[in-house]
């Protein structure tokens, strides 16, 4: 599937409510890569935390089907706010998930729906550089080269992203990905959407 900027774009208008939620191990002097990521309203009745892995076919399939659900039916009317979290499940996760952080934080979510959109042809595609085709993803975002070298190089903000993961698998007992902190219980499993509003309960 071609993601074009203009969807990158689009989707970046939607989010709201970036940079709100206190996340472990988050100093105030840290660098912005290494705040809270988050998608809607900051008073939203319930907040979800997701777990996830840019390279997991599961969370994919989440971001692809239910995701545009939850966007319109709970998030967009304020109902609902999501927590990120970075699980990299593997080394090319982890350097998408770094590309990602440096980017401004408003457009997190959307790279990150952009690459699990395209999921097969930069994690999955037989006789490609991985890299090269995070660059283009990341380009596409308006990214420069110089700050996408700058990201994957970044050895500051990798050890920060798995002191997380291991921070949260202990904290959370995390085991899969995708998993879902929905009030107070960790749910995994690529949940529907049906399935997702049954595990909220009322939220008005």
């Amino acid at each position: 599937m071609m993601i074009s900027r203009r969807f990158l774009m689009t989707a970046s208008a939607a989010t709201t409510g970036l940079m709100a939620f206190p996340v472990l191990g988050h100093a105030a002097d840290a660098p912005a890569t290494e705040g809270p990521r988050s998608i809607g309203s900051p008073t939203a009745k319930v907040t979800v935390e997701e777990f996830f892995s840019l390279t997991c076919t599961h969370c994919a399939h989440f971001s692809n089907t239910t995701m545009p659900q939850v966007m319109d039916k709970l998030i967009t009317p304020g109902k609902l706010r999501i927590v990120y979290h970075d699980f990299p499940l593997d080394g090319v996760a982890l350097e998408a998930a770094m590309v990602a952080r440096s980017l401004p934080p408003e457009q997190y979510f959307p790279f990150c729906s952009a690459l699990f959109a395209s999921q097969d042809r930069w994690a999955f595609a037989q006789g490609v550089n991985y890299t090269d085709e995070i660059w283009k993803m990341a380009a596409l975002a308006g990214m420069a080269r110089a700050t996408f070298d700058k990201a994957i190089a970044d050895t500051a903000l990798k050890t920060w992203i798995q002191t997380q993961q291991v921070a949260d698998e202990k904290t959370y007992n995390i085991e899969a990905t995708p998993t879902f902190l929905i009030n107070g219980k960790a749910m995994p499993g690529d949940l529907s959407y049906d399935e997702l509003v049954a595990a909220l309960g009322p939220i008005g």
